[in-house]
């Protein structure tokens, strides 16, 4: 049945400017089995329209593409759903009676364990990370382990590291570290990076879950905030597999494209599969996945300049050699897949920007592989002149600067700390740009962002970066046509126009025409996936 919305503020996302836009903004669009039919003046579509077409009052509401999410993980925020929420607490007895609580309500033996997830150490009264001797106030019979909002550390009680079997003669692995007690090599609980790998491959198995459920969960908070296209990125053999009995069993409302990690179990299974070059059931396989550092809110990102404290030393540190991402990129260009790269520390955005450049140059390959760096933190001024060259994507986790903005200016000092998620810079240099939440590590919100690259405000109140702020117009972009640009659907997705897919949203009020300090306010009150509504706020 064909529909018809009118009566509207239209953002179209197809014009150079907002000027463009407000002043052609069409009257109605018409939807047809899932496509934009029509564009235009409300009499035309009307006559274009069938005799039964269903006509949409927008009563003066905002009507634009729906959202297009570049970077989060869809069933680790689901799985991470179903665990002790810890993003309220703010100290340690925070931390133990949420667990507690936790544990009673779900009747938890020593046959379970007990996991949590979202503590921040940096909004913790004692900042810092709370280790065995807290965690073993919650229990020493059962298993407890916590992940860090960043998802990059971690720490555990005495019982899951006597699971695990760390103790004082383990040593540190490549790329991750073992925390220890003061005054000798004791494990304090606490892990990082690679560090994490065992007690996590240990003890998440024994977490009961539902991947259907929670991923149905997931999916409906992508809806309610307008996102139509989620990504699932660095993707498990077991993530994979979830997703396509979803996928098969018909529950997805909107679009998922994975990512497997090159480093993980998942990369040849995904390797062969058909959804690689298209979307089955909802689902496909957009290209491969690779981690090249950690958080620099948790400081283990990889710096090329120390972070201030401490030693005045410490940088942080690389996940993987330089041969090895070599040969993770060389295979991603000879296969013609799409790589994109987890780099938060600017010595890590230098790692894939010379593996890229040399690999694209052995291969001989001609073909723009839109190669996307994710997260781009401490990305400097000379990289993107070489990322604009390579024709690289800038996947911003700009929501950095109103969540640890602060943080980083006091870890990284003001010129660092003042040119975190540098969208401006980028966009000048001709790079196209993208944001993310990365979630679960934040929520999905979009208008989020977008105020935030506007606004450039931290939750401290102080503007972090202001040369670096963008226009609402141009913020919009990152989340709608630059996204479609991204997943090579720009054909498709990504605006409003003759031809592309039906996915839109319905927002109480229009982005370009609020107080710019009023975008994060905006309700999305309708998601629509191709042409049928699939979300509408009571």
């Amino acid at each position: 049945m064909d529909r018809i919305l009118y009566n509207g503020s239209i953002i179209t996302m197809e014009r150079d400017s907002v000027e463009q836009e407000l002043m052609e903004a069409p009257e109605a669009v018409l939807i047809s089995d899932g496509i934009i039919k029509a564009v235009g003046h409300l009499d035309v579509l009307e006559k274009a329209a069938g005799k039964n077409a269903v006509k949409q009052d927008l009563d003066g509401r905002c009507l634009m593409p729906a959202f297009m999410d570049t970077h989060s993980h869809i069933i680790m925020s689901g799985y991470m759903s179903g665990l002790a929420d810890l993003t309220g607490c703010r100290s340690f007895d925070d931390i133990t009676a949420t667990l507690k609580d936790f544990m009673l309500t779900h009747h938890l033996t020593e046959k379970d364990v007990l996991c949590g997830f979202g503590y921040d150490h940096n909004f913790l009264e004692e900042k810092a990370h709370p280790d065995k001797r807290v965690l073993d106030r919650v229990s020493r019979e059962i298993p407890v382990f916590i992940l860090h909002i960043s998802a990059h550390l971690a720490c555990a009680n005495s019982k899951a590291l006597e699971l695990a079997g760390i103790g004082s003669d383990t040593p540190d692995p490549d790329g991750g570290i073992i925390g220890r007690l003061p005054h000798g090599d004791e494990p304090s609980g606490y892990v990082e990076e690679a560090g994490m790998n065992t007690l996590q491959s240990l003890i998440m198995p024994r977490i009961k879950t539902d991947p259907v459920r929670l991923t149905q969960k997931m999916q409906e908070i992508y809806l309610r905030n307008g996102i139509t296209t989620v990504q699932d990125g660095a993707s498990t053999l077991a993530d994979i597999k979830a997703l396509l009995d979803i996928s098969a069993s018909g529950f997805l409302k909107l679009d998922v494209v994975s990512y497997p990690l090159m480093t993980g179990d998942g990369l040849e299974f995904a390797t062969g599969m058909k959804s690689c070059n298209g979307y089955r059931n909802r689902f496909r396989i957009g290209g491969y996945k690779l981690v090249l550092d950690g958080s620099p809110q948790g400081r283990s990102a990889w710096m090329s300049e120390p972070y201030l404290g401490g030693d005045g030393k410490y940088c942080g540190y690389p996940w993987m050699r330089d041969d090895e991402i070599l040969g993770h990129v060389r295979r991603a260009v000879a296969e013609g897949k799409q790589i994109l790269a987890h780099c938060n520390g600017d010595a890590a955005s230098g790692q894939f920007i010379r593996a890229y450049e040399k690999a694209i140059t052995d291969i001989g390959c001609r073909r723009n592989l839109r190669p996307v760096m994710i997260h781009c933190q401490t990305v400097r001024n000379d990289q993107l002149d070489k990322m604009a060259k390579l024709n690289m994507i800038a996947s911003v986790f700009v929501g950095h600067v109103w969540y640890w903005g602060d943080i980083h200016i006091m870890n990284l000092g003001t010129e660092r700390g003042n040119h975190i998620s540098p969208v401006k810079d980028a966009i000048d240099r001709g790079i196209l740009v993208t944001f993310h939440q990365d979630t679960p590590v934040t929520k999905p919100d979009m208008l989020h962002s977008v105020w935030t690259a506007v606004n450039r405000m931290s939750q401290g109140g102080n503007r972090i970066g202001e040369d670096q702020a963008v226009d609402v117009y141009t913020a919009l972009k990152a989340v709608t046509v630059n996204a479609a640009y991204q997943y090579f659907e720009e054909d498709s997705k990504g605006s409003i126009a003759k031809g592309k897919r039906a996915d839109l949203v319905i927002l109480d009020d229009s982005p370009l025409e609020t107080d710019k300090m009023k975008i994060k306010d905006i309700k999305v009150l309708e998601t629509i996936k191709d042409g049928e509504t699939i979300f509408h706020r009571a």
